[in-house]
């Protein structure tokens, strides 16, 4: 099978609430009374890839999600979700038992990109997505968080079935470029996959809301992370509010815009944000501007 894959994705990592949530990572407490005006203005806007994972808040994120899927036509939503190792159960077909609890959870009987969340044991787990391709409960086969030996040996072991990897989705921003540096964008684009950035915005941390007045929530994943940087990334947050100006854009329209005109679709979490004026903002114009700081001592230490 194959699918078409939009240029943005929107992501429920913070979605619902439980191990791996949006309580307990970012602080969140959003539920679906929340969240469903989210999900209408995105689909009126023709934003329709929508990404979770059975481990974000222990299967809630997936269960939210899906309620909103079953009101809409199946054919408008692309659903993308994954498959956690570090969750999964020692039976031999745990992975096969994990997407049916996403599938349930999600209201659909197939999946449209089915992600092998993290690399642990690629010579394991890699082989037990081959069946789920062939027997038509997924569409692509996605894998997040490998670097780039761990993809090329998992499209060696999807290229003697016949199959390939569509999608790599990585942590990728302003801040985080290592897959720039590892050649995984290169290979990406040498091979026909698609390179999915996510936490295009830090978790909050490129969009200026966050200062060393106002930082994230104490007791957080993200607060955890970030907080103690707060200082240094007013700089950067200054030098992308300047590039804004120009636009009409918020600095996180501008990581935003950084990314898709890297060529790179990008992932955006927790609430919607309009993407207006993102392909306007020219990315020399980025890149003369933001250059300065992105090689300086300032931001090297957060990379």
């Amino acid at each position: 099978m194959s699918i078409r894959m939009p240029k943005t994705a929107l992501g429920a990592w913070s979605w619902g609430a439980g191990a791996a949530g949006g309580d307990q990572v970012f602080g969140n407490h959003l539920f679906e009374e929340d969240l469903k005006p989210v999900f209408k203005k995105a689909m009126e806007y023709g934003l329709c890839l929508w990404d979770t994972a059975a481990v974000y808040g222990e299967g809630s994120s997936e269960r939210i999600l899906g309620n909103f899927v079953k009101e809409v036509s199946r054919k408008d939503v692309i659903l993308s979700t994954k498959f956690t190792p570090q969750i999964a159960s020692a039976s031999p077909d745990a992975m096969q038992k994990m997407i049916d609890g996403s599938k349930e959870r999600l209201h659909t009987d197939i999946i449209d990109i089915y992600w092998i969340h993290n690399s642990l044991d690629v010579e394991k787990w890699t082989p037990d997505v081959i069946p789920l391709a062939k027997s038509g409960q997924i569409k692509a086969i996605g894998v997040s968080n490998h670097n780039l030996a761990e993809i090329r040996r998992a499209n060696e072991i999807l290229a003697a079935e016949g199959l390939k990897i569509s999608a790599v989705q990585n942590h990728y921003s302003l801040l985080h470029r290592s897959s720039e540096r590892a050649g995984i964008l290169d290979y990406c684009k040498e091979n026909g996959i698609t390179f999915y950035s996510y936490m295009v915005l830090e978790q909050g941390a490129l969009t200026g809301r966050y200062t060393e007045e106002n930082p994230f929530p104490a007791g957080t994943g993200r607060g955890d992370s970030y907080n103690p940087h707060l200082k240094k990334l007013s700089a950067l947050i200054h030098e992308m509010e300047i590039v804004g100006t120009r636009f009409d854009a918020n600095p996180a329209q501008v990581a935003t815009a950084w990314a898709r005109l890297s060529e790179i679709p990008a992932y955006r979490g927790k609430k919607f944000l309009l993407l207006r004026n993102c392909t306007r903002i020219s990315f020399q114009i980025l890149k003369k501007r933001l250059r300065r700081l992105l090689t300086s001592w300032i931001l090297i230490t957060l990379i």
